[in-house]
């Protein structure tokens, strides 16, 4: 496993016992780094997958072993073989001549006793192969011809389950194969979005996996047909030479044999398992494209607690308005129509006006979706003084009509939630985004094709990776948002929120343990990643574990000082040599973490909110113009480029080679979620509403 993933052994060895005795990956990479020799998150989640990979593989050669033994096949040739195969194709490859078959060509063959004519055939020795044949036809076989056949079906059956051959084939399918895609005929029209792979082709190894990601969109759709295309008379040569030696007839019978193994057995089953190996590997760049956009948004920059007017815009149904106080609580609600077809303009402008007075408003939010920009230009003609945002609407709709919202606001309509959902992702995107689920977000591309149990997992884990870096307030945070805590889960985070209610604030971390079913394992775990404001002990307000406050204590003592008035002390802190106090198991990387903490405790790693004004004069996409310079606001990222928000309906594209003057592997190398950017205009289909951008 170390080989593999580069990484050292005692590394791979610790992790893993970290991991079996219940740890997470937050924990381990923030409160474990002298085990793993400080090991990021990317490296302990590789760990985990692969150690799972080589769990199940385990399992896997037990039933295959236990299987072939209980039909008392297996040999200790055979069972030292399975044992030493880390390869689940190699391992599948060797169990499939033991694997139960059904009716086939080949089993039917055997039941007429045509093996040994089959072995025959394959020697190569019999120079009268008629004659051979002959003394088979009996029972079912009536002629020469039929016994032949059988044979050959049986001989194409050892082909198909020779390793050597399809490890050969595997090798040339995957080297030079190509994948082909067509337009079905009577679906031109409605396949218009799938231009680009009407009449495609492109080595399989070669293709990106958004390309591969969308033929398959378009496949699973009925728009388009895929193959695979490879050079099948340089592969059939290849197998020949394996096993037929000069010219005869049994070579002429092994050459027939060949042929319809590779056509009716192969080709199918190594071109399917190509293509789900291109699948998988397509997915994973896919999942991880996903994975990073929700780690971006989630710690998108928070505006902080503040009074909050937030609208959720809409034209003939009017604006949905709420005012949600610094704790995120709805305080009133009322409609607005400032838009056609009522054009009530006036009175719009006086209950805005009103609502900011009465409720303190200090930021307003409104929704990016329908009338949003409209609603925008109104509430900046109010000439308000206060800072306005657009904030993304993506799986506002999804929220209002959950289970959580109805449990948050059961008295309100949707639209209430919706727009109470926009102000509370202005105020702390985490907060509010980890009610939704990931995949309503509206980042990434192809979430339907790609394998959504990897998906899920994939999103979860950013989402807990997210919800731990940040940390999170014990006494206000609701259970969703404590249910991503390390060491925590639905329950306990329930159970928390319980015990506040019963009980009031908590006060210390160690009341933590008073929480119904909240254990010693549970507290080691999530105790770090918690905050409690004015606590009676600072250090509860930090990224400092329970575990070393006994050391900061000791710290403060030998300075004679409280920790109170060492916290945030940068002076005194630096003059501290920390590697002092290291321990067998507080060592240098801990100890440098705990002068972080000393100096900035708690500090929340998000950057600070900046409003990004679009141009007033840009409405629609009929306003734009090529070489036009514009600014915009990134919000999506594939593989391929990064789409931009310019104020309009349309988002536009900046591809990987107009980001930069030099080769970008990556667009995250350049940009990021939520940023704003400086764009030229390139390229202008406004018919199929196309905007190709250039980064400026």
């Amino acid at each position: 496993m170390s080989k593999s993933l580069n990484i050292r052994d005692k590394q791979v060895k610790n992790t893993i016992e970290l991991f079996d005795g219940g740890a997470t990956i937050p924990f381990v990479a923030r409160y474990r780094k002298e085990r793993t020799n400080n090991l990021d998150e990317v490296a302990l989640a590789d760990i985990q997958k692969l150690n799972q990979y080589y769990i199940d593989l385990e399992k896997r050669k037990k039933y295959i072993i236990d299987k072939i033994d209980s039909e008392e096949k297996l040999t200790s040739e055979l069972k030292s073989k399975i044992e030493n195969t880390f390869d689940s194709t190699v391992l599948e490859d060797i169990y499939l001549p033991f694997k139960s078959k059904r009716k086939t060509k080949a089993v039917v063959a055997r039941d007429n006793g045509l093996e040994p004519l089959a072995k025959i055939i394959m020697s190569q020795k019999s120079y009268d192969l008629n004659s051979s044949a002959i003394k088979f036809v009996i029972k079912n076989i009536n002629n020469t011809d039929e016994a032949l056949e059988g044979a050959r079906h049986i001989i194409a059956e050892w082909i198909n389950e020779n390793i050597g051959v399809r490890e050969l084939l595997r090798s040339d399918f995957e080297k030079s194969s190509k994948l082909k895609s067509k337009v079905v005929k009577s679906k031109i029209e409605e396949a218009d979005k799938y231009s680009d792979y009407f009449d495609y082709e492109q080595t399989i190894s070669r293709i990106p996996s958004h390309r591969f990601l969308a033929i398959t969109r378009a496949v699973n759709l009925g728009l388009l047909k895929m193959s695979v295309a490879v050079d099948e008379e340089y592969i059939l040569n290849k197998i020949y030479r394996k096993f037929i030696r000069g010219n005869s007839e049994s070579a002429e019978q092994i050459e027939l044999a060949i042929n319809d193994a590779y056509k009716r057995l192969l080709k199918p089953s190594i071109e399917n398992e190509l293509l789900n190996k291109i699948k998988e590997k397509s997915d994973v760049d896919a999942i991880k494209v996903f994975e990073k956009n929700l780690s971006q948004l989630l710690l998108a920059s928070p505006l902080g607690q503040k009074n909050i007017l937030a609208i959720d815009p809409g034209f003939k149904s009017g604006c949905k308005v709420v005012c949600i106080n610094k704790n995120g609580d709805l305080q009133h609600n009322e409609n607005i129509y400032p838009h056609p077809p009522q054009k009530q303009h006036k009175l719009a402008s006086s209950k805005i006006f009103n609502l900011t007075k009465a409720y303190k408003i200090e930021a307003i939010a409104i929704g990016n979706g329908t009338a949003g920009r409209e609603t925008e230009r109104f509430v900046k003609g109010l000439k308000l003084k206060l800072p306005i945002f657009l904030i993304s609407e993506d799986g506002a709709s999804v929220y209002s009509a959950s289970k959580i919202a109805r449990e948050e606001f059961g008295n309100y309509d949707v639209t209430v939630r919706g727009a109470v959902s926009i102000g509370r992702r202005l105020m702390d995107p985490l907060a509010e985004l980890v009610k939704i689920d990931a995949k309503s977000i509206g980042v990434g591309q192809y979430q339907h094709e790609v394998n959504q149990t990897k998906l899920q997992e994939s999103l979860d884990n950013a989402t807990l990776s997210a919800v731990n870096k940040v940390g999170v307030n014990l006494n206000t945070a609701g259970k969703h948002l404590l249910a991503y805590v390390s060491g925590l889960g639905p329950a306990l985070a329930q159970n928390i929120v319980d015990y506040r209610s019963e009980n009031g604030s908590f006060g210390t971390r160690k009341e933590l343990l008073k929480v119904a079913r909240l254990g010693n394992k549970a507290f080691e775990q999530s105790a770090g990643f918690l905050r409690i404001k004015n606590a009676k002990n600072p250090l509860d307000n930090s990224g400092i574990h329970p575990e070393s406050y006994e050391l900061v204590n000791k710290i403060a003592k030998s300075k004679k000082i409280k920790i109170s008035d060492l916290i945030g002390n940068t002076e005194l802190i630096n003059s501290i040599n920390f590697s002092e106090y290291s321990t067998n198991e507080i060592g240098d990387l801990t100890l440098t973490d705990i002068k972080n903490e000393l100096l900035k405790p708690g500090l929340d790693p998000r950057s600070i909110l900046a409003e990004i004004s679009f141009d007033d004069n840009i409405r629609t996409i009929n306003d734009l113009n090529e070489g036009m310079e514009l600014t915009g606001k990134v919000v999506n990222i594939t593989n391929f480029g990064a789409f931009v928000d310019l104020g309009i309906k349309e988002s536009g594209l900046i591809h990987l080679s107009n980001m930069a003057d030099r080769y970008i592997n990556n667009p995250n190398e350049i940009v990021s979620l939520q940023q704003a950017v400086d764009v030229r205009i390139i390229s202008l289909e406004v018919d199929k509403k196309r905007i190709g951008l250039k980064l400026i």
